[in-house]
C-alpha cells in the first residue's frame, strides 16, 4: 500500500490491519472503536479498490471506493493508495 502524503510504502500482512501497518510505519491516524462502526479512522482512497468490512458505508458508497475505514477494511487490489 502507498501513502501519498508521506511518500511511504507499507506492507500489510494478513495478520494485521491497515491501521496497525500504517501506525507501525510511524503515521498516526485517529481511531476509536477498531471495529468499523464509529467512523473515526475514515481515510480517503486515491487509487485501488478497497475490500470494505465496516458497518458504516452503504452500497453506493462502497461502490464509489473513494474512502475506507482502515481499522477493519483491506484492499481488493495489490496496489492501494491512501491519502496519508
Amino acid at each position: 500500500m502507498e501513502l501519498a502524503r508521506t511518500g511511504r510504502t507499507v506492507t500489510v500482512t494478513p495478520d494485521m490491519t491497515v491501521l496497525d501497518a500504517v501506525g507501525a510505519a510511524g503515521v498516526e491516524v485517529l481511531s476509536s472503536c477498531r471495529q468499523g462502526i464509529c467512523g473515526t479512522c475514515e481515510t480517503t482512497v486515491l487509487a485501488g479498490r478497497p475490500d470494505h468490512r465496516d458497518a458504516l458505508l452503504d452500497d453506493d458508497e462502497r461502490d464509489a471506493g473513494d474512502c475506507m475505514y482502515i481499522c477493519v477494511s483491506r484492499s481488493s487490489d495489490e496496489r492501494l493508495v491512501l491519502d496519508l
